[in-house]
């Protein structure tokens, strides 16, 4: 199992699964004195569409990545966890040790935090203690930060974790996810919505899952790029973004203001004949954008699924770009980097659609081209982006080619 697909040298080499796995392995072996007796992946994720929409009751269209976190560990006596995190991006210190009777945010190491409240939540959601304290290692190939969802891997990563070192298995999909979103709202303090996780849960080989956000229903959606020779290519910006103090919960309100004005409780309910009501109600420009760029999400949403069911991809291509210019123009939480590389990307021949993914200010552009053409577009955008910054601003600009792939699992050691 690799990485990430590759069919260009101009892509970014990342760890392969079975080289996090060893090396995982290894970091047990030599701080625990044993061989781990379990390991558990979940993966990150790339959003094709549906931005910004899954805590507005809307839909979105996400793909599981190849890119994993992988936990192993064993039992230890007593009732603490002793974790070591290999990952990259990781706060100091690499290792910690609390109790699992008494969990607590801390202020540091911020990773251990997801962790913690994965055990918090899963604890209250099956109804028992621990019997057992663990030892475990974490390691990713996850781009930290690039809006890939490395947050989601590394707790329903933990959550798989503990349904098989516990032997309660949870009941549902969407009720692991529910466990791991209620996670990185208590312990981390982001209120995100449902679809990392779900995604990371339910992912599937090659295919696409259509989440309802509202009732948390799931359609896999068939997507092999491969049979029209075209990929999905991933570019990561290097800009990297933490959203939890400042723009993420700044426009979750303001939906939330629009949707009230618009006299709605939800934005199942709205039509773009609503964002009328706004205007006349001389409501902030700002929220009539915010709304705009909701409702018309769900939309595209929406027609995106059924355009990958009829292997449509020019129509898919074509709702990629606009959800970019939404986002840009309506939202606002692209930047001038990302729209270098979207824009960098749609002027090239054989790119089918492109767009800013993930939460917004810096981050990752996921763009659907033909095969033959991923060379040129991956030089393309790099030079654009020298040319609009410089040299220094693009060295750490990576590109990875992607399909869909499997959720989150038990691995085999």
């Amino acid at each position: 199992m690799s990485s990430a697909t590759s069919c260009s040298l101009l892509t970014t080499k990342l760890p392969t699964f079975e080289e996090i796995l060893k090396t995982a392995k290894e970091t047990f072996r030599q701080n625990f004195g044993q061989e781990p007796e379990l390991a558990c992946c979940a993966p990150g994720r790339v959003n094709l569409i549906g931005e910004h929409v899954d805590y507005n009751d809307g839909y979105v269209l996400p793909m599981a990545l190849p890119m994993v976190t992988v936990i192993v560990g064993g039992q230890r006596p007593g009732n603490e966890a002793d974790l070591i995190t290999c990952c990259a991006g990781a706060d100091d210190p690499k290792r910690v040790k609390f109790s699992l009777t008494d969990l607590q945010p801390s202020q540091k190491p911020k990773w251990a935090n997801y962790v913690k409240g994965v055990i918090h939540s899963f604890i209250a959601s099956v109804g028992v203690q621990l019997a057992n304290g663990f030892n475990a290692v974490i390691v990713s190939n996850v781009p930290v930060g690039a809006g890939l969802s490395s947050s989601a891997a590394i707790e329903v990563a933990t959550l798989t974790f503990l349904e098989h070192f516990t032997g309660h298995a949870v009941e549902s999909d969407a009720k692991r996810a529910l466990i791991c979103q209620n996670a990185e709202h208590k312990f981390v303090g982001m209120p995100c919505g449902i679809m990392d996780q779900m995604i990371s849960v339910a992912g599937q080989k090659d295919f696409a899952l259509k989440l309802d956000c509202r009732s948390l229903e799931t359609f896999q959606i068939p997507f092999v790029a491969g049979e029209k020779d075209l990929v999905v290519l991933i570019c990561n910006s290097d800009v990297r973004h933490e959203l939890s103090d400042s723009e993420y919960p700044t426009r979750r309100k303001q939906c939330l203001e629009a949707l009230k004005l618009m006299g709605l409780k939800s934005y199942r309910h709205a039509t773009e004949g609503n964002l009328s009501d706004l205007e006349k109600a001389n409501c902030e420009e700002v929220l009539l954008k915010r709304a705009r760029h909701v409702i018309t999400e769900i939309k595209r949403t929406q027609e995106a699924a059924e355009a990958l069911k009829n292997h449509d991809f020019i129509k898919m291509g074509e709702l990629m770009t606009k959800s970019h210019m939404s986002l840009r123009d309506d939202f606002q939480v692209s930047c001038i980097e990302l729209d270098v590389l979207v824009d960098a990307a749609i002027n090239c021949s054989g790119v089918l659609g492109s767009r800013m993914t993930g939460g917004g200010f810096g981050g990752c552009t996921v763009t659907l081209l033909q095969q033959s053409a991923v060379d040129n577009v991956i030089t393309t955008m790099r030079e654009d982006f020298i040319k609009k910054f410089n040299k220094e601003a693009a060295k750490n600009i990576e590109f990875y080619i992607c399909t869909p792939s499997q959720g989150a699992r038990k691995v085999h050691l």
